[in-house]
């Protein structure tokens, strides 16, 4: 500092504060001889800033046990679906039923339990956690990320059920209430309903798969696996052994059969363009299984060739298309009236929230029969794809905070689909109480869609060969990228796994959407419906686990550390320093005695703090690492993955096969 400009008060102050900051930590040093080296890498688990998977290492190849009790299983019930469908169909309806008796309660009770503990994480001090490293900016901005998170709203089910769902509401009111079919009540009340299945509990879903992966992945440096989640509350060998692969299966099972029925839907509307564009009679099964052979080969195609770029782009461009006929149907369809709706159906929605969610069998075999249809079957489809579609909205969020996250992948997606479901549906309802077209209660749900593009002007010669298209890249899309997924659950986490893995498991998946069509005989989503169910029961257990696992995480991780540092340290401070000198205290850090300071209440020793950021190599021995310079005693160099040279600081090095840091002043060759 120079005479001319010398230092104010308060840098006078902060020079203060730093020496006399240096001075405690020494003198705390010598008061608690456990402050260091009982510490992984001598760093006190709250001053660890977290670590990503990016910054480990780890080798990876194929589970095979994962891959050989899963692969035989389900390629046994394909062949048994194929070869027996009548067999398999009697079997599903027998744990159908019974899953709904028994059961059904729990996906209804879980749907609201996932959904408010979302909200508690977001709104206390959990919040404020980053799904990442402390102080990492958002990969992606946040433009590009609301943007992404649209696109996971976007998918086969708009195009499927936006105009068929309310309309079956409208005309056909769900049990328990007594709206007149027909009347203003049941529209908005169709409305509502419609909103309920595809809004905040099935996003909340998502929500909190994808947060426990992205944590797990991002802030603790494990594998983006189910199992991984659990390495804390099972412990590592426990994680990575057995138990852990069987949640993977779990995953892979769930992933599988949620998502062939996405696919089977699609080929059900694909077929009904097809019928539609080439002028055929009906859609047989035939035809639907044509249309399998031919979209999966496109998917194989599009997997060993290497062009998931290409993939990548078709995919942004199905969604904009998709906006598109949206746009569509709100300019071509009854705007003023849609205007009118969408505000209108969305206060319905949040007002009749409470009453929604409390309706249960004890309401009666209507109220039953209608859960078991629609309400139990969307949260079993949401538990489905939970795997696949946390792991992609995971992938993308990396840097934000867990509030940021919850709230974004909950409200987000979910505003989408109530404008896009709004607008569909509320054309297709204005469209058959008007009587206009061929809009009507009576239509199969793949042909409502096509019966309210033949009603609007201008549309009826183009735009059902666009939907076709738009249904058939979809397909692509959505068997590419649940495949991978699914190759991932199955090579120990590889984010690029094997190709021949994921061809495997996209043609598995096409199979399991064949069973299901053939399973449903004249109505094919009894059978998507039935197996949805069915398969989503074990993975709705994993959800209830999560929740445990992810906030004995979170007590322990490095910020819910320093805050219940701070809190305690601030709290004894200011009652304190006023009890000595009223209004006029500082605070400033000094040291105490072992057991008498910030700490006293946490055992930062315990392996629940410490054991999760000790470094290993490829086989799990531990190796030294510094925190502040993020450089491997070994030398091993995270860009190149090789072991190089090593600038110690000491004048020694360590003896072959040793996990000590080499002292100062020496250079070793790895």
């Amino acid at each position: 500092m120079s005479e001319e400009n010398p230092p104010t008060r308060g840098q006078r102050l902060g020079e203060e504060t730093r020496r006399r900051s240096r001075q405690a930590g020494q003198a705390l040093g010598q008061l608690n001889p456990i402050a260091r080296g009982r510490y992984p890498h001598d760093t006190h688990p709250a001053l660890v800033p977290g670590i990503g998977i990016d910054e480990q290492r780890r080798k990876y190849s194929i589970d095979w046990l994962i891959f050989s009790i899963t692969g035989v299983l389900t390629v046994a019930f394909v062949i048994w679906g194929i070869t027996n469908p009548a067999s398999v169909g009697e079997v599903a309806g027998i744990a159908y039923d019974w899953t709904m008796v028994h059961a059904g309660w729990l996906f209804n009770a879980l749907a609201i339990v996932i959904l408010v503990f979302l909200l508690i994480l977001a709104f206390t001090r959990y919040g404020k956690i980053p799904l990442g490293k402390d102080g990492e900016e958002p990969e992606y901005s946040t433009f590009a990320w609301i943007a992404m998170l649209f696109a996971a709203g976007i998918g086969i089910g708009v195009l499927f059920w936006g105009p068929a769902e309310p309309l079956t509401y409208f005309h056909n009111v769900p049990a328990p209430l007594d709206y007149e079919a027909g009347s203003e009540e049941a529209l908005h009340g169709a409305m509502a309903q419609t909103y309920y299945h595809w809004g905040l509990h099935a996003w909340g879903i998502y929500a909190l798969v994808g947060g426990a992966v992205a944590y797990a992945a991002y802030r603790r440096g494990r594998v983006p696996l189910m199992s991984a989640i659990f390495e804390k509350m099972m412990g590592k060998k426990h994680s990575e052994g057995f138990a852990g692969q069987m949640i993977d299966m779990f995953a892979i099972i769930a992933t599988l059969f949620g998502t062939a029925a996405a696919l089977g839907i699609a080929v059900m509307q694909i077929g009904e363009g097809v019928v539609i564009v080439a002028g055929a009679s009906e859609l047989t099964n035939s035809m639907m299984i044509g249309i399998i052979a031919v979209l999966s080969a496109c998917f194989v195609v599009s997997a060993v060739s290497g062009i998931s770029r290409g993939i990548r782009y078709l995919s942004s461009i199905n969604i904009v298309l998709t906006i598109g006929v949206i746009a569509l149907f709100f300019f071509a369809g009854p705007t003023l009236f849609l205007l009118n709706l969408l505000p209108s159906s969305l206060m319905e929605y949040l007002g009749t929230l409470f009453e929604m969610m409390g309706r249960s069998a004890s309401w009666g075999q209507e109220t039953l029969d209608f859960q078991s249809a629609w309400t139990v079957y969307y949260w079993a489809w949401w538990i489905s794809w939970s795997p696949f579609v946390g792991i992609f909205i995971a992938r993308v969020s990396r840097g934000r905070t867990i509030r940021q996250f919850i709230m974004g992948v909950i409200l987000v997606p979910s505003s989408l689909l109530f404008v896009a479901y709004g607008v569909m549906g509320g054309t297709s309802i204005w469209l058959s109480r008007e009587g206009q077209g061929d809009v009507n209660p009576d239509l199969s749900a793949p042909a409502v869609l096509f019966a309210v593009i033949d009603a609007l002007p201008f549309l009826q010669q183009w735009l059902p060969i666009v939907v076709v298209l738009i249904l058939a890249i979809f397909f692509i899309t959505s068997a590419d990228s649940a495949s991978v997924v699914m190759g991932i659950l199955t090579t120990r986490g590889d984010q690029d796994p094997n190709k021949l893995v994921v061809v495997f498991w996209g043609l598995v998946m096409a199979g399991v959407a064949t069973v299901m069509l053939l399973l449903g005989e004249g109505t094919a989503l009894q059978g998507l419906q039935s197996l949805v169910i069915v398969t989503a029961l074990p993975f709705a257990v994993v959800l209830i686990l999560i929740m445990i696992a992810w906030s004995r995480e979170l007590a322990t991780d490095p910020h819910a550390l320093r805050e219940k540092y701070a809190d305690l340290a601030v709290s004894n401070a200011v009652v304190d320093g006023v009890h000595r000198y009223g209004d006029d205290f500082a605070l400033e850090v000094v040291p105490t005695r072992p057991g008498e300071g910030a700490g006293a209440e946490v055992d930062s020793e315990h392996g629940d703090y410490t054991e999760w950021y000790q470094r290993t190599d490829e086989n799990g021995a531990p190796v030294g690492y510094d925190f502040a310079t993020g450089e491997w005693a070994d030398g091993w160099d995270p860009e190149t993955g090789e072991i190089g040279t090593v600038v110690t600081e000491g004048p020694s090095t360590p003896k072959a096969g040793s996990t000590e840091e080499p002292e100062e002043g020496q250079t070793t060759k790895r």
